[in-house]
């Protein structure tokens, strides 16, 4: 995508420049990691202490991309990205049990990898085409998955 700049008056203005927008939220949600393709054994050996069931306060950072509006300044405004989080990731998925209140995980095995797949795809039918850039969803200060789609 080439990147124009327009001259009004001598000044340069930011139509057509591509920005980044990214929003958090904290969903708290319990789960299991358990695969129904293996044995209680193998779930046990490959899952460890997380084949209990248990909780995370997840942090779920957003990022869409688009071009600046010269009309308004920006591509999207930030309250309705916030709207669209809302009920994409906080209705469905904050206080929830992954496994067995969320459709999706009902044959998914519910890691943070797969959420971050589910909120792609729920954010995805509801922005518009193209926008959405990256999920990033952190299950600890130390850990967090990075989807970027595909």
């Amino acid at each position: 995508m080439a990147m124009q700049t327009v001259v009004r008056e001598g000044k340069l203005s930011p139509a057509g420049r591509v920005t980044f927008l990214s929003r958090t939220e904290t969903i708290a949600a319990a789960h299991r990691l358990n695969s129904k393709s293996l044995s209680d054994a193998e779930n046990k050996k490959l899952f460890g202490k997380c084949n209990q069931s248990h909780g995370h306060n997840y942090t779920v950072m957003v990022t869409v991309r688009g071009e600046i509006n010269p009309i308004s300044g920006m591509f999207m405004n930030i309250s309705t990205l916030q709207e669209h989080m809302q009920e994409a990731i906080m209705k469905p998925l904050d206080h929830k049990n992954l496994d067995q209140d969320v459709a999706y995980f009902a044959d998914v095995v519910s890691t943070t990898e797969n959420l971050a797949v589910y909120i792609w795809e729920t954010l995805q039918k509801r922005l518009p085409a193209g926008c959405l850039h990256k999920v990033k969803v952190y299950e600890s200060d130390r850990n967090f998955i990075v989807y970027k789609g595909g």
